[in-house]
């Protein structure tokens, strides 16, 4: 643990970077404003939702139980019918907003403290600034950005989507890797 002593300056201004960014990112700058949109008939679709009593999670439609369904006719008819969804349901009533900001607070450390255990597995202290700004800077981006590709790949997330959220982790990206290229002891 004798990275976390010699780095716990950069891994906290990091992840607080990190957090300030990603709030101005989402409430301030345009590019998220039109990653969703609204469905017609909106009441209806949650009317539907609402009556079938199924609490917060994740669900897709049709479900395919495995796989299994999927391999039967009427399976196969309700793909080829469409649509498919992946939904995740939140329960009723205002987020709530202070526990999921120290949620992001802390997940944004805890990637900072994996970035700073690569560094400082990877560099030597007294390492030049671009070498430290380059190993803190492509971990930081690798992960808040690759993660999403998948999503794509198997759950429809569209790639525009992907696009500004690639944007905001280049954006953590280079905060990250020159705060640990400043800080590096």
């Amino acid at each position: 643990m004798q990275f976390l002593a010699d780095l716990w300056l950069p891994v906290l201004a990091s992840g607080l970077a990190v957090f300030v960014l990603s709030a101005l990112a989402w409430t301030v700058l345009p590019h998220h404003k039109t990653e969703f949109t609204g469905l017609a008939h909106e009441d209806g679709v949650m009317d539907a939702l609402r009556a079938t009593g199924a609490p917060a999670g994740r669900y897709v439609v049709p479900f395919m139980d495995s796989g299994k369904t999927a391999q039967t006719p009427e399976g196969r008819a309700k793909l080829e019918r469409g649509p498919i969804a992946f939904i995740t349901l939140r329960p009723p009533g205002l987020p709530p907003m202070g526990p999921m900001m120290v949620q992001s607070l802390a997940s944004a450390i805890v990637i900072s403290v994996f970035v700073a255990y690569l560094a400082w597995h990877t560099l030597a202290p007294g390492s030049d600034y671009l070498a430290v700004f380059r190993v803190a800077g492509t971990a930081t981006f690798m992960a808040y950005a690759l993660g999403y590709i998948s999503e794509s790949i198997w759950f429809g997330r569209p790639w525009k989507s992907n696009a500004v959220n690639w944007l905001d982790s280049a954006i953590y990206a280079l905060a990250t890797g020159g705060i640990f290229g400043a800080l590096w002891p």
